[in-house]
This record gives structure tokens, C-alpha cells and sequence, in this order.
């Protein structure tokens, strides 16, 4: 049951970095889309490279700091994990439920098919997550995110 409610702090992480990133409207935030879409809000004005730059870093330490830091330190501290293998199941689990919320939601749900991600002039640059790109999503959160939960919990063992 803790590993679920961890996963689901992992997921009210990033839905709060979206929903604060989206204040000013998602021409101001495009810092997770394409490079035809933010190439796109430069050239119509709407942001510039240095301003999507500085959002893209206060955005990646906002969402992979708590990754790499809180959600070893719930494992740990939290739930008791003492060794590689309780770690890395547990923080695999929490990154799961992360990445899931992040695929399904705001990604097919949010992304495509509300108004909330639209930016106006980039009509034809649509879908803004295209099937390449999901792929590599989907790749990245059933691969990538257990290969992290392993080196992290390594990188534990070692303390």
C-alpha cells in the first residue's frame, strides 16, 4: 500500500510541474514538446531559446531530482528496504506508477485530446506527441525506468 501512495506522490510531482509550467499558457511552456513545436513558438514570438532553456532546467531538477533523491529516501527511510533487491523492486514499482500517470494521462489524455496543451499556430505540427516519439516513451518507462532502479539501488548498497 505505501508503494502506491509513494506512486502516486511521484505522479502529483509531475502533474504540479505541468500545472505550474502551464500558467502563463503552453506556448510559454514548450519546453516538452518537439523541436518543431518550440522552434515554432520562437519564430512566432511566443518565448524565446533562452527562456525555454531556463524552463527546461528548473523543470528537469523540479521532476528528476525527487526521482533520483525522494524516491530512494521513501524506499530507504520509509518502507525499509535494506537490500538490492527490496529496493529495486520497490523504487521500479513507484517509478511504474509514474510513468504510467505520465503516459496515460497527460500524455494520451491531457496532450491529446484536451485544449490544455494547444498552442495556437502549430495546427499543423499536430499530434504533438507523435507515434515515434511515444514509442520511445513507452520504451524508455518499461526499460529504462527498472535499468535507474537498479543502479540507484547499487549505488545504495555502497552506503
Amino acid at each position: 500500500m505505501l508503494i502506491i501512495i509513494e506512486g502516486i506522490v511521484v505522479c502529483f510531482i509531475l502533474l504540479l510541474v505541468c500545472v505550474v509550467g502551464l500558467k502563463d499558457g503552453p506556448e510559454k511552456f514548450a519546453v516538452f514538446y518537439e523541436e518543431d513545436v518550440k522552434e515554432r513558438v520562437v519564430e512566432l514570438g511566443y518565448t524565446t531559446e533562452k527562456e525555454l532553456k531556463r524552463k527546461f532546467t528548473i523543470s528537469g531538477i523540479a521532476l528528476f531530482v525527487p526521482m533520483l533523491i525522494l524516491v530512494p529516501l521513501m524506499v530507504y527511510y520509509i518502507n525499509g528496504a535494506s537490500d538490492f533487491w527490496s529496493a529495486f523492486w520497490q523504487m521500479t514499482a513507484i517509478f511504474m506508477i509514474g510513468n504510467l500517470f505520465d503516459r496515460l494521462f497527460i500524455d494520451e489524455f491531457w496532450v491529446g485530446h484536451t485544449k490544455a496543451w494547444f498552442i495556437p499556430g502549430t495546427e499543423d505540427l499536430k499530434p504533438y506527441i507523435p507515434v515515434k516519439v511515444m514509442i520511445g516513451k513507452w520504451f524508455s518507462t518499461v526499460v529504462l525506468n527498472p535499468l535507474i532502479a537498479a543502479i540507484v539501488a547499487g549505488v545504495m548498497q555502497l552506503f
